[in-house]
């Protein structure tokens, strides 16, 4: 149903079916209706709320007010997706691929048409896109990309690094899901959702890994990735950002892609910004919509003068 907003903001709650018993939730921000539709993905323990607050603030509702048709998407188990992640979750990774991200278009396309998209990361969320588009179930037409302080692998090393990763994210982690079956990322104040047991393993295995492959048949996503046009993609990430989105991190996924179509910039007063931003403000900060909100807005326009790249059908259903 569609909520009564001020300054004319529609919202709406999308509920889309994926399996007998799980329901993918999707968030519509939009003051135009027929704008250009744009499609945001959250990161590992987070949900759609990245890029939204409860009084209409941030991201989201940022791209509706400049005539975007946003539609904010809480992966399988997050957010208002139903049931919530317990212990007795069986899905991960694979099947964000295979089945989650297919219901988020395809609901998309019956809503909007087959017409280009703009599509939006915080995080891992950008590593999912990426590994989507080098080998898509359903085909889609991407216009253009914007990542916030994405990465796939870490290799910088330092204190907090240690701490953050080697503490909190392997050793902890690992025996909470041992112990309760799944990653309690909010009750560790890890995090804003939690995680499945297979998803927190196979995020692990491609943050540790050197190679960019597929858990079970070894699928090469970045010689993929590097053998196709790339959408037009814009990196950011904030000067602050020291582990989670290092800037040398998210340089490395950038130059892992290929793309010859892409930009990286870090936010910070150095480089004429307004703040020094961290991995969340950079989304959730209040002057973000006059700093560097207006930057995605601006690579979105300019890439809409191009051929939008288009995903043809794959078929894959590797076991998990």
């Amino acid at each position: 149903m569609v909520e009564a907003a001020t300054t004319s903001l529609q919202k709406e709650s999308i509920y889309i079916p994926v399996t007998a018993t799980d329901t993918l939730h999707l968030k519509r921000f939009s003051q135009n209706q027929q704008g250009p539709p744009v499609l945001l993905v959250h990161g590992s323990i987070e949900n759609g709320h990245i890029f939204y607050s409860k009084s209409d603030k941030g991201f989201a509702p940022y791209m509706a007010h400049q005539g975007y048709d946003v539609f904010v998407a809480d992966l399988r188990g997050r957010g208002k997706s139903k049931p919530a992640i317990s212990g007795k979750s069986d899905f991960g990774l694979t099947h964000t691929l295979e089945e989650d991200f297919p219901a988020f278009i395809n609901k998309i396309k019956e809503l909007k048409g087959d017409v280009h998209q703009f599509w939006g990361a915080h995080s891992w969320g950008g590593v999912l896109m990426l590994a989507y588009l080098a080998r898509p179930v359903v085909p889609v037409k991407v216009q253009a990309m914007a990542f916030f302080a994405s990465k796939r692998r870490i290799s910088i090393w330092s204190p907090k690094k240690f701490f953050m990763i080697d503490v909190m994210w392997n050793w902890v982690a690992r025996a909470a899901v041992a112990t309760t079956g799944a990653l309690p990322a909010k009750k560790l104040k890890m995090g804003s959702d939690n995680e499945t047991r297979l998803t927190h393993r196979q995020t692990n295995d491609w943050v540790v890994r050197k190679n960019w492959l597929h858990w079970h048949d070894q699928f090469d996503y970045a010689a993929a990735l590097q053998q196709m046009e790339v959408p037009p993609t814009l990196y950011i990430t904030g000067v602050k950002d020291d582990v989670l989105g290092n800037p040398v991190d998210v340089e490395k996924l950038l130059l892992e892609t290929g793309s010859e179509h892409a930009a990286f910039r870090v936010l910070g007063k150095a480089n004429g910004h307004l703040h020094d931003y961290d991995h969340i403000n950079i989304l959730t900060h209040q002057d973000a919509v006059r700093d560097h909100f207006p930057m995605v807005v601006r690579w979105f326009k300019e890439a809409g003068q191009v051929q939008p790249h288009t995903t043809p059908a794959g078929h894959y259903n590797a076991n998990t």
